[in-house]
């Protein structure tokens, strides 16, 4: 569950008010969430397979600076050379989509059918380099192409929080 204060922060990051939170998977050493868990299914039941999904805008822009760079094609090429990073790959698809089917069953609402995707183009491809980093900071270890893009980035929290609600800014 995820109470108010992140709920405001998280929707100043993103914007927009947030749907299909289940909780805080990682927190910015700022202290704001970065990293949110989100519910397979939104309320109206639409599927949504992203099961850690990034909200820190400052962390958001290191990681799109880190994509411009043409890491992900060098990321590929060793996926596709490397048996052992192909298989730490693999299983870090295989982690997150049962980490996804138990918040569907802990939710009481139906898992996405087999063969829907998990994030960032894993198993076969290097994709997205946001989704990869926030299953690496929300369950650490996991992601080897996620740790070490993470590996790779400033510390973006350094210069303060991301954002201040509105709540916050009241006081």
């Amino acid at each position: 569950m995820i109470d108010a204060t992140d709920e405001a922060a998280v929707a100043a990051q993103l914007g927009r008010t947030p749907r299909g939170i289940r909780r805080v998977a990682y927190r910015c050493p700022c202290g704001r969430p970065a990293v949110i868990e989100t519910a397979p299914r939104l309320p109206d039941g639409t599927p949504f397979p992203t099961l850690f999904y990034l909200t820190c805008p400052k962390a958001a822009s290191a990681i799109g600076t880190l994509e411009g760079s043409g890491v992900m094609r060098e990321m590929q090429a060793r996926l596709a050379e490397d048996s052992e990073l192909a298989a730490a790959y693999r299983a870090a698809h295989d982690d997150y989509l049962a980490r996804r089917d138990a918040a569907a069953a802990e939710d009481g609402v139906e898992p996405l059918p087999a063969g829907t995707q998990s994030a960032g183009g894993m198993p076969e491809r290097v994709k997205c380099l946001h989704a990869l980093i926030a299953h690496e900071l929300a369950v650490p270890g996991a992601n080897p192409f996620g740790r070490e893009a993470l590996d790779a980035l400033p510390e973006w929290w350094r210069s303060g929080p991301c954002v201040r609600p509105e709540a916050e800014e009241e006081r």
